[in-house]
């Protein structure tokens, strides 16, 4: 690691920028120091790679109405539980009379449906191509066993074509590429991207060595439209093919909306006619509206502003009062900069 510390700072090059998209990435930049190893004229900027972080407070709204109707219960990963919707967050709601319970896996809800054929559990199916073939097995599996009381409010979104939007900004000179959407879509779906803006991708691993090699891979590659796999024990070019199957087979492209980017053409997933009937009310959730209009997470989620930029950070905005999405997750930019002796300043 030393060696690789000692080549990145002997870069040379013009000042650069790049993107990491990817939530685990953020936090294992922030738990290793990564910035703090860079040279000044390397930036590294969090872009829009937290599921929670993007998703419209819309979402989040629908899901709390949900939990306060009569025999409807929320059933929701713990990390989206304290995301702030327009008017509060499902915890909030749940302080309120309504119904909602955390699980660590969807399939989980296959139990909870069967013991309870009153009730309609609602699982909020939020996330990325990481997910989605989770959320496809648990729809499969609910109609072969013709239970029918499971419904999912869906907020499933695609990376290329955020990535696609944020190229367009101009601003980015390299993607360090999501390792976990890489195991299932395969490295290939960067492909297209780095041909038509000739910027390098390196898909990486989790730890801190894994992660400056791919920095150290931009930096050669800089101008380049190249795909470098570096998590070649996880990753393949193809991908699993045979998840992404489940995945057509229940959902379709959409147009959604993304927290503080707005609506992004085909870059939703939605539930296929066969399955329409396990849909909760998806359609259509695409307004966005922070409760507390001077959050700057918005800006954040896009590279545009750093943590520390926020007036509300580390004022009324902490870790135990979060006023935006991304210092509710622990995969939130604004999370791991408040915990981070870097204090929220990352080059």
């Amino acid at each position: 690691m030393t060696d690789l510390v000692t080549a990145i700072r002997q870069y040379d090059g013009p000042p650069v920028q790049f993107m990491e998209v990817c939530g685990t990435h953020t936090a294992a930049i922030a738990k290793n120091g990564i910035r703090s190893l860079l040279p000044e004229t390397i930036r590294l900027v969090s872009g829009p790679g937290c599921p929670v972080c993007v998703t419209v407070t819309a979402y989040l709204d629908r899901l709390i109405a949900l939990s306060k109707e009569p025999d409807t219960v929320v059933v929701s990963f713990g990390d989206l539980l304290r995301v702030p919707g327009s008017r509060g967050s499902l915890s909030d709601g749940k302080a309120e009379g309504g119904r909602v319970q955390m699980v660590y896996s969807p399939m989980e809800v296959l139990d909870l449906a069967r013991k309870n054929p009153d009730l309609t559990f609602v699982f909020a199916a939020v996330g990325f191509e990481t997910t989605a073939p989770v959320y496809a097995l648990l729809l499969k599996r609910a109609r072969e066993q013709r239970i029918d009381n499971i419904r999912l409010l869906t907020s499933l979104k695609t990376m290329p074509p955020v990535i696609d939007w944020v190229c367009q900004q101009g601003q980015v000179d390299g993607f360090l590429a999501p390792g976990h959407v890489s195991v299932v879509t395969g490295s290939r779906i960067f492909e297209p991207l780095a041909q038509r803006y000739r910027l390098p991708f390196a898909v990486a691993g989790f730890s801190g060595e894994s992660i400056l090699a791919a920095l150290y891979g931009l930096t050669k590659s800089r101008g380049k439209g190249t795909v470098r796999n570096l998590y070649p024990s996880v990753v393949t070019r193809d991908g699993n093919r045979q998840a992404w199957e489940a995945v057509e087979e229940c959902f379709a492209p959409c147009d959604a909306a993304w927290r503080g980017i707005g609506i992004i053409k085909d870059s939703g997933l939605k539930l296929k006619e066969a399955y329409e009937r396990f849909d909760a009310g998806s359609g259509g959730l695409m307004e966005d509206r922070e409760a507390n209009r001077a959050c700057r997470c918005a800006q954040v989620l896009v590279g545009r502003l750093e943590p520390a930029g926020c007036p509300l950070f580390g004022k009324a905005c902490t870790p135990t009062t979060p006023q935006g999405a991304c210092m509710v997750s622990t995969e939130g930019s604004c999370y791991h900069a408040f915990l981070s002796a870097e204090g929220g300043i990352s080059r």
